[in-house]
């Protein structure tokens, strides 16, 4: 991937020590069974970034003013539990230099990575997992870190929340808390499931965002898009919810197959995620003692953690 500031910021928003949200691309399309393509995901998500206005009308922002650092992509893919520990040490990495940590697949195998950082620096965390598809395979073709198996470890290790299901294998019936799934088809004659699933979160929240959970009407740039998926208002009014309401700590978002004769796939990608980027620095939380902790700070379990400057 060349070198680049996010979406062409100037450079005195794009520099780490500056900046409040780091971005971690991460090209890898190692274990995907169906339509190959997603380690060019981050590629077409920087190029379709570099197109949007940056002023979000909706917020009245420019959250690129607090400052986004996008770093050099993640890379390793001698096998799929090589790259997870790699995702895994670079998102700890920069959690524990206090920044907001986002990530851009990539397949959906990334987030295995994802998750076991976050939950190793946040305490009571949830997993909030939008997508089609459940990703509860134990294991998948030999390793435990396939895509399939996105969110099977956060079933086991944090409150895992699913949002827009309508795929899925019976077997993964029994790692699944029917009372933290919400699908697709009950979710289209529930006009409170917004409010049901806020219910269901902790106070601190990873979002893992999988994109063939937006309809393929909208998004077909994906590696196994499923009917019935999520509208782009329906998906904001959620969203915004979701940030207003809890403390996100951080989120990634994947699955993004580019198609160079269909490029509005990556321009949603790329609003969705400057989107929620805004909700999270026009956001205040609404109910503080949700917290274990006095401190509302999104980073209040780090202080154990000692920042190295020594990448600034």
């Amino acid at each position: 991937m060349k070198k680049r500031n996010y979406a062409g910021i100037p450079d005195q928003y794009a520099k780490l020590e500056n900046a409040k949200v780091v971005l971690i691309p991460v090209p890898y399309d190692g274990t995907s069974t169906w339509q190959k393509g997603a380690d060019k995901g981050p590629e077409a998500f920087l190029d379709a970034s570099e197109n949007m206005e940056l002023y979000d009308i909706e917020t009245n922002s420019e959250v690129y003013k607090e400052g986004i650092y996008l770093t050099d992509a993640v890379t390793e893919k001698s096998s799929p539990e090589a790259m997870v520990e790699a995702v895994r040490t670079t998102t700890k990495k920069y959690i524990n230099k206090n920044k907001f940590v986002t990530l851009f697949g990539g397949e959906h195998s990334i987030s295995i990575g994802t998750i076991r950082a976050f939950n190793e620096c946040f305490n009571n965390l949830t997993v909030l997992h939008i997508d089609a598809h459940a990703d509860l395979r134990k294991e998948y073709e030999g390793s435990s870190c396939n895509h399939a198996c996105a969110v099977y470890e956060a079933s086991q290790t944090t409150n895992l929340v699913q949002v827009g299901i309508r795929s899925m294998d019976v077997s993964e019936k029994s790692s699944m808390n029917m009372d933290k799934v919400f699908f697709a088809h009950d979710m289209a004659v529930n006009e409170y499931w917004m409010d049901e699933v806020i219910d269901q979160l902790t106070g601190n929240v990873f979002i893992t965002f999988d994109l063939d959970a937006i309809d393929p009407s909208l998004l077909p740039s994906t590696g196994t898009p499923e009917p019935g998926g999520l509208f782009y208002y329906e998906t904001l009014e959620f969203l915004k919810k979701v940030f207003t309401e809890r403390n996100v700590v951080g989120f990634d978002i994947v699955e993004l197959c580019p198609n160079e004769n269909e490029k509005s796939s990556d321009f949603l990608a790329a609003k969705l995620y400057y989107k929620m980027l805004s909700y999270k620095f026009s956001s205040t939380m609404e109910d503080e003692e949700d917290y274990d902790d006095d401190d509302s700070s999104p980073f209040n379990k780090l202080a154990k953690f000692k920042n190295d400057d020594d990448d600034y």
